[in-house]
């Protein structure tokens, strides 16, 4: 590598072999992965996480019809804010209703918070 000053550059070959990582993002598909397999061990083969669809986000897991299923895993929980995330999400998707799988600590899939609008919850109970 030659720099336009002058001094010598000082190539890392280290720098380009390790690949970029975002340990929050790891942390995120850890969490999704393990609802996905909670689900697809409760009834829905057919649940697998989402691509990243950006702007117009429709939630972390598809494959359950009419539903949208955003996962969380965070140090502070908002409910507000998830709320929100989820119903914006919802309509994004789509979906009849939506809800949030939140993880708690120490606790897998089985033992998360769900959260959901009392709308949702009244359309789930029929």
């Amino acid at each position: 590598m030659t720099r336009t000053d002058g001094a010598a550059s000082v190539v890392r070959p280290w720098r380009y072999l390790r690949p970029v990582t975002n340990k929050a993002k790891q942390i995120g598909t850890r969490w999704e992965s393990e609802v996905v397999a909670y689900l697809q061990d409760h009834g829905h083969p057919h649940a697998e996480r989402r691509a990243l669809a950006g702007a117009e986000d429709r939630g972390d897991i598809t494959g359950v019809p009419g539903v949208m299923i955003e996962c969380k895993s965070l140090k502070s929980i908002t409910l507000s804010t998830i709320a929100d995330e989820v119903e914006v999400q919802t309509r994004n998707a789509g979906a009849k209703v939506g809800a949030a799988f939140i993880k708690r600590r120490g606790k897998g899939a089985e033992g998360a918070y769900v959260v959901m609008s009392p709308a949702t919850f009244l359309e789930l109970l029929g």
